[in-house]
């Protein structure tokens, strides 16, 4: 290091959760740069499994300071609870720190997101419907109202009073709610802040001066590269960047402190909700993914959508993060199938595509170019060392690093921490 990121190369689900975990064990921060609770991630040690929505993976060790940095949105009803139940666990979250530069999920957030969802019918974009969209809405029209403002009531209560302004007339005229009232959300949120405050900090500085004194910093992205607001299957995108420009931005931090950008990709592809996409399954095999990889939201409990690894995608993945190496998850999943398929290409209307097409159009009509190659059938969850893998397991991988023209360094080879193999 000095720091590295970690972030999805695909539609999010990669497993991100796990892979940060495995590198926090030797970093002193885990900064979690952009998003809010519209994504999870699971972390399994021993018989205890951790689902976490916000909370950054380093709060598993005693000797990390997790961070939940300036490009977030915070929804403070939601963390203190992840925090109390981290608690009850045994987890100590006193470490945790909070940016005061980041953005609150208001409760008008979460109740446009629900009703804008519904209005929009069959063209919904798929939200989690956690408020996260229109907080990010506010943050750059440049109405939002931030953590640091909870710290002084009479301009958090002044920012709430002229967002309800708007807010109510748009609930009321256009979509028939009720208005809310500015003293519930005033009361409510002055009684988080009173928690809070021990938590909140510049963490801009703080991870320059642990960067400056040698620290090892990890930056954990939520989501995947093809859900990003600029660089994703737009308008099937989450509303910020989890690219590796975003953990720059996110955290505050210049780009020539970073040491290394981790991709993460399962070695199949799903995606949540609506939008484009290209290898999608609606067979057996679709099905067989989805159980035997446990295709089911952390967050929202929706079923993914499953489909063969999209190379196309991953190459694209590599060119807009400067990927240095690939993290391949759930290689085991792959173990059911006498063959396996990977797309190396598209084609659509007669046009033969390498790269990710820049038109939407195209990813809806293409159809992908597939290659099979041969399954080895063997139960894989035991082996550590790479050349325990089967050959047929091994000649997978080396297909995926020689197409993709990156390292694969890691491959996960079960849900556990030690079910890993290292090459």
């Amino acid at each position: 290091m000095p720091a590295t990121i970690v972030l999805g190369a695909q539609w999010g689900d990669e497993g991100k959760g796990r892979v940060t975990d495995f590198f926090a064990e030797s970093a002193d921060f885990v900064v979690r740069f952009q998003g809010g609770n519209n994504a999870g991630h699971t972390i399994i040690i021993g018989d205890q499994r951790f689902a976490l929505s916000l909370t950054p993976s380093g709060v598993m060790y005693p000797e990390c300071t997790p961070v939940i940095a300036s490009g977030c949105v915070v929804d403070p009803k939601v963390l203190l609870n992840e925090i109390d139940r981290l608690s009850e666990r045994g987890v100590d979250p006193s470490r945790l720190r909070i940016s005061s530069n980041a953005h609150l999920i208001m409760p008008y957030h979460r109740k446009l997101d629900a009703v804008m969802e519904r209005y929009l019918g069959r063209n919904q974009i798929g939200t989690t419907k956690k408020g996260i969209g229109p907080a990010y809405t506010d943050k750059y029209a440049r109405r939002g109202i931030r953590v640091q403002d909870l710290f002084d009531p009479k301009i958090f209560r002044d920012k709430v009073e002229t967002a309800l302004e708007d807010v109510n007339r748009v609930l009321t005229r256009v979509y028939n709610q009720l208005p809310m009232g500015a003293d519930t959300i005033t009361e409510e949120y002055l009684e988080y802040a009173e928690r809070l405050i021990p938590f909140v900090t510049d963490t801009s500085l703080l991870l320059w001066e642990g960067i400056r004194a040698g620290k090892e910093v990890l930056f954990e992205g939520a989501q995947g590269t093809l859900l990003d607001i600029d660089h994703g299957t737009y308008p099937f995108v989450t509303s910020s960047n989890p690219t590796a420009g975003g953990a720059l931005v996110g955290s505050g931090i210049g780009p020539k402190d970073i040491d290394r950008v981790v991709g993460v990709a399962k070695a199949y592809i799903s995606r949540v909700g609506t939008g484009p996409f290209p290898t999608e399954l609606h067979d057996e095999t679709g099905d067989a993914l989805i159980e035997l990889g446990g295709e089911y939201g952390v967050v929202t409990g929706r079923r993914r959508r499953c489909g063969w690894l999209d190379l196309v995608a991953l190459r694209y993945a590599a060119r807009v993060n400067s990927l240095t190496e690939i993290f391949l998850t759930k290689l085991d999943i792959l173990s059911a199938f006498d063959t396996i398929k990977v797309a190396n290409a598209y084609t659509s209307s007669g046009t033969h595509y390498d790269e990710f097409p820049r038109q939407q159009r195209v990813l809806y009509d293409c159809e992908p170019v597939l290659e099979e190659l041969p399954g080895w059938r063997t139960d894989i969850t035991g082996c550590r060392d790479y050349d325990e893998l089967p050959e047929n397991a091994r000649r997978y991988v080396e297909y995926v690093e020689e197409a993709t023209g990156v390292p694969i360094r890691w491959v996960s080879v079960g849900p556990e921490r030690h079910q890993l193999v290292t090459r």
